[in-house]
């Protein structure tokens, strides 16, 4: 309660903190904020058409030209929004270090202004994703609505371990170069770019142990399927969820005395 009365007594700074970041990244350049619009439809358009139209890459069982680009897509942009923000924490109290020195503010303000920045980019993302479902006459419809569900417990759980990381990548600098080894692995023991109903049984066990397995799945199937998430699967997975949370702040909380010294 303590560090959610202290994020609203800092909502300005917050605010301001996300206005300035969002502004940087198109600082200088001639076309400004219109390229958060330009970069998604680029990448939407060689995966569904480019792949679809002229590598005629199909999903087993649909027939629709474009599905296999729809099915990437689908999985591909709420992956990077989860990567994003992931790899940002490693580093978000050390790239902030002369700021944490030099001025008294609430520490935990830092991972909610990473969260602002980065949920404003996959939305803008998002509804450029829609835009080009509804112009070509694949928007899913209602169910689409399911995806803030599933995309909360994704960021519960990014969040608590973003923390963590965040947390100890102060005291040891050999967890951030660790994590960018590990989502190189992570993203291929993710069913994105292929249908885990191709692999070997024994592949299949591997690939569901992942948490993200069937976070995935679920966007896919909403976007491809128009299917609504059987919301009984992932009780385990907002439990596991709050898990990570609890104890990234729990680690936060013992450690933050000390960071300050240690940058």
């Amino acid at each position: 309660m303590e560090r959610l009365r202290a994020l609203w007594q800092y909502r300005g700074f917050v605010v301001s903190m996300v206005a300035r970041e969002f502004r940087s990244r198109y600082l200088g350049s001639l076309l400004g904020s219109i390229w958060s619009v330009l970069n998604p439809l680029a990448m939407i358009f060689i995966y569904t058409v480019i792949f679809s139209r002229i590598m005629r890459a199909k999903l087993p069982g649909i027939d629709d030209s474009m599905a296999y680009g729809m099915y990437i897509c689908a999985g591909l942009l709420p992956w990077t929004y989860y990567i994003e923000l992931l790899s940002r924490f490693p580093n978000i109290f050390l790239d902030q270090a002369s700021l944490i020195k030099k001025v008294n503010f609430p520490r935990i303000t830092l991972p909610v202004i990473a969260l602002l920045s980065s949920t404003i980019n996959f939305v803008i993302i998002f509804f450029v994703f829609m835009a080009f479902l509804a112009l070509t006459g694949r928007f899913p419809g209602w169910v689409v609505l399911a995806f803030i569900p599933l995309l909360i417990i994704q960021q519960l759980f990014v969040i608590g371990l973003g923390i963590l990381l965040g947390s100890v990548n102060v005291f040891f600098r050999d967890v951030g170069q660790f994590l960018g080894v590990l989502l190189q692995f992570w993203f291929w023991f993710t069913p994105i770019v292929y249908p885990i109903t191709i692999l070997p049984e024994k592949a299949r066990i591997i690939i569901n142990i992942n948490p993200l397995t069937p976070l995935v799945q679920a966007y896919q199937n909403i976007i491809i399927y128009h299917q609504w998430p059987l919301w009984s699967h992932f009780i385990p997975h907002l439990l596991g969820a709050l898990l990570a949370l609890g104890v990234g702040f729990m680690v936060f909380s013992r450690l933050s005395g000390e960071m300050v010294d240690e940058l």
